[in-house]
């Protein structure tokens, strides 16, 4: 028996990871824990060199995964979503999930319906663009917290003031008694629309320098250098989908399947893959068929699928907008050529 017959299941937990190595007859060699930290693990790998290493999609799966094929391991990433196995088993536990995390990458990778995690320079960028959109979710709460104090008071303060604006409008709105009784909210709104305000010039400077493929992709009304950016960092690299129409499934705007003979229900979408990207998309498809959206081949699709009436039939035209809109960015980045907006001849 060598070393390379090894497999290793690693459930993967934030303070301690369960493993379970099992040799090429199937047989646990051992099961114990390893703290999770780098030295830990580089210690631990050490002692079956060229093992292969199988583990769920999570919070430390990134960072892991690179770390044991900087160290010559094999990594299998298991997608979570996929594995009932784990998920629904009547007897979890941390070393029940390790050991068949190690059966099913030896038996059979493919059933774990493995992901690859992205570079940790494509992480780190992204994770700038998590940070923006945790402080304009605090802005919004922040706000709301303002409409909401004010309202017991008589004050009204209008929806559709910008966020930017939205303190100077509060304050020639309400007097000065009242302004004061929300004074560090205030406070707070205006620092926060001054740390998103450099956060966005940073990362279109970003966008500029480091992914130069971005500009491209903003050829497209209503893609700005934030969609463009995360689209890029997400999908990283593009060769990865053999067919433009498979990056639709791997942002979850597709509708879930549920078949059985004569019955095909109507689902809503996965909602799979990158949330914030998959929003992104979404908010540029609303201005695609808003009311300043230019004429485009988007906004004739998704006037069509608006047309045909019935339950939801807006919201069905922006999913398939959102849909036709990564296809159609993928295929810019793959072909390299220009955007056209209409057929030429139009």
């Amino acid at each position: 028996m060598t070393a390379n017959n090894i497999t290793i299941g690693l459930d993967l937990g934030d303070r301690r990871h369960a493993v379970c190595v099992l040799s090429a007859a199937g047989d646990i060699i051992a099961e114990t824990e390893v703290i999770n930290t780098r030295e830990c693990l580089t210690v631990f790998a050490s002692r079956h060199p060229g093992a292969t290493f199988v583990m769920e999609t999570g919070t430390h799966s990134p960072w892991v995964s690179r770390l044991l094929e900087a160290l010559g391991h094999h990594v299998i990433v298991a997608n979570a979503r996929k594995l009932r196995a784990i998920s629904q088993s009547i007897t979890k536990s941390d070393e029940e999930d390790a050991r068949m995390l190690a059966r099913l990458g030896r038996a059979d990778p493919q059933l774990l319906s493995p992901v690859k995690h992205r570079s940790e320079s494509a992480q780190r960028a992204l994770v700038q663009l998590k940070v923006r959109e945790a402080l304009v979710r605090s802005r919004v709460n922040q706000m709301n917290s303002v409409r909401f104090l004010v309202k017991s008071l008589g004050l009204t303060v209008a929806r559709g003031v910008k966020a930017t604006a939205f303190v100077r409008q509060f304050r020639i709105r309400a007097d000065a008694a009242t302004c004061a009784l929300v004074e560090p909210l205030l406070q707070t709104i205006d620092a926060l629309n001054a740390q998103i305000k450099q956060l966005d010039a940073r990362l279109e400077t970003m966008a500029d320098e480091s992914y130069p493929v971005t500009a491209r992709l903003r050829q497209v009304d209503g893609v700005g250098p934030l969609t463009a950016l995360c689209f890029v960092l997400t999908v990283e690299t593009p060769a990865r989908f053999p067919h433009t129409r498979d990056v639709g499934a791997y942002l979850g705007l597709v509708p879930r399947r549920d078949q059985s003979g004569l019955t095909d229900k109507q689902l809503p979408i996965t909602k799979a893959g990158n949330v914030q990207l998959r929003c992104l998309l979404v908010n540029c498809a609303h201005y695609i068929l808003g009311p300043f959206g230019p004429p485009s081949h988007l906004r004739e699709a998704g006037e069509r699928i608006a047309q045909r009436g019935g339950k939801s039939a807006k919201k069905r035209a922006v999913i398939a907008v959102a849909r036709k809109l990564a296809v159609t960015l993928l295929a810019l980045w793959k072909s390299g050529a220009d955007y056209h907006a209409l057929p030429k001849a139009a």
